[in-house]
């Protein structure tokens, strides 16, 4: 067995017992690998492990290694999202994690239109503020969600995506987890968006276990799946 075969083994024991401590289901919380700056024949290991979505955060490597991954595998775009980028994936990624204004939603809509295919998308969410992240705030979000919901045929808002900011200790962002995952129920509980409004991407490798525990569905791991990232390789 492979290390990256056992990684994952441990990553899903890990989700399991977590899901458990809160009495869900750890069928209903997806394992997104994550595979920035990692290598075709990386991912396609993490493939044969069982592994069935994996997500880029640049357009640029995606398009790069789409061609010598295994088919069938689903790919997430999860980082920023250039507008003028967009019709390089379109036919490519089954969502985008990272929607943060309507600007870049109608390039999508349109693309996806153009494309003859709708585009399942989150809308990102920045609960803390930070500077250095993309996303609009909760008091924000549910008037872009409407917006798009109005604007854009093309699009199925599927729910919300965050990113907490980095603690040494997790226990210092679950008030971002909760804050979003509230958003995220009030929103569900409107059936604005019907039954296709229930995917909350929140947790990272260094902070799943409090994001499983606060309500995500689905969680974006990459070094506890391929070990650290070598940045000479890439930027």
């Amino acid at each position: 067995m492979g290390q990256i075969t056992e990684n994952i083994e441990k990553v899903r024991a890990e989700l399991a017992e977590e899901a458990g401590r809160c009495g869900r289901d750890p069928d209903d919380i997806l394992l997104l690998a994550v595979t920035k700056l990692h290598s075709p024949e990386e991912i396609n290991e993490a493939i044969d492990a069982g592994i069935t979505d994996i997500g880029e955060n640049k357009v640029q490597e995606l398009v790069s290694k789409y061609d010598a991954v295994r088919p069938g595998v689903r790919w997430h775009l999860i980082g920023h999202l250039q507008t003028n980028k967009v019709r390089y994936i379109i036919d490519k990624v089954c969502m985008v994690h990272s929607v943060d204004s309507l600007h870049l939603a109608r390039e999508i809509d349109k693309r996806a239109g153009a494309a003859g295919r709708t585009m399942d998308i989150l809308v990102q969410v920045n609960a803390a503020g930070e500077e250095s992240k993309s996303g609009v705030s909760p008091a924000e979000a549910e008037a872009l969600l409407e917006s798009i919901a109005e604007e854009c045929p093309n699009l199925r808002v599927r729910g919300l995506m965050h990113i907490a900011p980095y603690a040494d200790d997790p226990e210092d962002v679950r008030v971002y987890f909760r804050e979003v995952k509230r958003l995220f129920d009030e929103i569900k509980k409107s059936g604005r968006f019907g039954s296709c409004f229930d995917t909350l991407s929140m947790g990272m490798t260094h902070d799943h276990g409090v994001a499983v525990e606060e309500g995500s569905t689905l969680v974006r791991i990459g070094t506890a799946i391929f070990g650290q990232r070598n940045y000479s390789k890439g930027n």
